[in-house]
């Protein structure tokens, strides 16, 4: 099995709904520092409760808490916006709320990535990652 993937952010968040779904509170993916950044978001968000990483070989692995024991999962939906085959890029004035502002979307800007309201404040329009809520 091939650790290389056509869209990393997709398959993290896949991982993480799949784990999600089936009660599991732990999820450990390869690493990279888009995932890293990412998942540090959602962390910062309190959609996911913990990330670290651990130290391997060939590469890292982050190990994403989702939540703690006996609770659910912070989130309902977790999708990518922006694919390989169709890039989505938005200005400052253009980002989208998620569900009235209860959600969030997740931009990679100039400054690196950050929330949507976060890029609206800094007045920076990126590519549209991820929504989550």
């Amino acid at each position: 099995m091939s650790l290389q993937s056509t869209d990393p952010i997709a398959d993290l968040l896949t991982r993480i709904r799949n784990a999600a779904m089936v009660g599991k509170t732990e999820v450990r993916v390869p690493s990279s520092k888009m995932k890293k950044v990412v998942a540090e978001q959602l962390v910062k968000n309190h959609y996911l409760a913990n990330v670290k990483i651990e130290d391997g070989k060939p590469r890292g692995t982050l190990v994403i808490t989702i939540n703690k024991d006996g609770e659910n999962a912070a989130f309902t939906e977790l999708s990518r916006v922006s694919k390989p085959g169709r890039r989505v890029y938005v200005g400052a004035a253009e980002i989208p709320k998620v569900k009235s502002g209860r959600g969030l979307v997740l931009i990679s800007t100039s400054k690196g990535v950050m929330t949507g309201s976060e890029a609206v404040k800094a007045k920076l329009g990126g590519e549209l990652l991820l929504k989550v809520y």
